[in-house]
């Protein structure tokens, strides 16, 4: 689109700091907590990861949209941030497998985007301030009456957002990573047991289920707020607990539905706000951190081993608060904290990043196949072949 032809927005942050730019997307106004992403790649499944409920998004690599959208890279049914922010964008996207371009997909959902703006600036900021609230308007574009509407946006510290995100009915998932996309060989059909998976969505993303379905496993999906009995129905040989948005600690609910599945000893994974439901469940207290982890290439390891991985969170589990009983097995290695758990005697565990990184690197996909071998191995003992 020519220049002339765009029409302004205004980005507004909860510290008076404001960006001009230029409309893309919907026209409107979003107000959320601002995040950025450093990711080069994935911007699509970034905007469908509900993980990122209530946040306005900052792209730090400059150029977005070069390759459209499809929905084959949908990680939900649809976007989930609440802005877009970005240095340059395109209205004509150049890939074979694009079937619209990112503006008419944010059109299409209602979302808002600025672009022309700084985003190296606005990194920075948030990086030595750290992440808040602020606002992207195509109508407002005084800065003073967008920063009320900033300042009175509740804060994302004790904000539940597991609700908005979650699944309404139980479904169940039974398709694997397409044969094209595979990464790793996979044992035949033949050498499989077939093991039921029950995945508490917090704000599932749809690789997530691809990969365990790769591994052989039944996988049903239920809301966050289903009861421990109705769980129990579907004679589960593991329970998944999955990524989500908004503060771990204001989900009461599934914190006190796992801490009562963990009392069964029933083989448990989590991933990234399912990791922190562990953490809590287990005794454990969370924080949210200064701007969070945003991007695909996290280095986390421990007794010099390192994954390079993909990450997307603002809270984080206290190492001071874990049961003796918990042992940390991840930390994140650029500010040392705990990046993943596990219980030293029963078959729980879980890890801060995404090990089905889409997007993102596939050095962590063997937790996956852990999974599957605690649940087999409980499987042996309870003697259910």
């Amino acid at each position: 689109m020519p220049i002339a032809e765009a029409k302004p927005a205004l980005l507004v942050l909860a510290d008076g700091t404001s960006y001009r730019g230029w409309s893309f997307g919907a026209t409107g106004t979003a107000v959320g907590e601002v995040v950025f992403n450093t990711g080069m790649t994935g911007y699509q499944e970034v905007l469908t990861d509900p993980s990122y409920c209530g946040q306005l998004v900052t792209f730090t690599y400059p150029e977005l949209g070069n390759v459209g959208v499809n929905p084959e890279d949908e990680e939900s049914n649809r976007p989930h941030v609440k802005a877009v922010i970005a240095r340059n964008i395109t209205y004509r996207p150049s890939n074979w497998r694009a079937t619209k371009s990112l503006p008419d997909y944010l059109v299409e959902y209602d979302i808002p985007g600025i672009y022309g703006v700084d985003t190296r600036a606005i990194t920075r900021k948030i990086r030595s301030v750290g992440a808040m609230n602020g606002s992207v308007s195509s109508e407002i574009l005084d800065p003073q009456t967008l920063l009320r509407q900033v300042q009175a946006a509740p804060s994302m510290a004790g904000l539940n957002l597991v609700k908005e995100v979650t699944t309404r009915e139980v479904y169940e998932w039974t398709n694997p990573t397409a044969p094209y996309w595979e990464f790793r060989p996979l044992n035949g059909d033949g050498d499989r047991e077939t093991l039921t998976v029950v995945a508490i969505d917090f704000g599932i993303k749809r690789n997530i289920l691809r990969r365990l379905a790769s591994y052989g496993c039944r996988v049903i999906v239920v809301p966050a707020d289903t009861t421990v009995e109705a769980i129990l129905k579907y004679h589960p040989d593991g329970i998944f607990l999955s990524n989500g948005p908004g503060d771990p600690a204001a989900n009461a609910e599934g914190i006190e539905t796992t801490r009562a599945l963990l009392e069964l000893g029933m083989p448990t994974f989590g991933i990234c706000m399912g990791h922190q439901i562990l953490g809590l469940s287990l005794g454990a207290k969370t924080f949210k951190l200064k701007f969070g982890h945003r991007g695909l290439n996290q280095p986390a390891g421990l007794c010099q081993q390192v994954e390079i991985t993909s990450q997307n969170h603002g809270f984080a589990v206290s190492a001071d608060t874990l049961n003796p009983e918990v042992e940390i097995t991840h930390l994140n290695l650029n500010d040392r904290t705990v990046a993943g758990l596990r219980h030293k005697s029963l078959p729980f565990f879980s890890v801060q990043y995404h090990p089905e990184a889409s997007p993102g690197p596939h050095d962590a996909d063997y937790l996956f196949e852990q999974f599957v071998k605690l649940m087999k191995e409980k499987r042996a003992r309870s003697g259910d072949r």
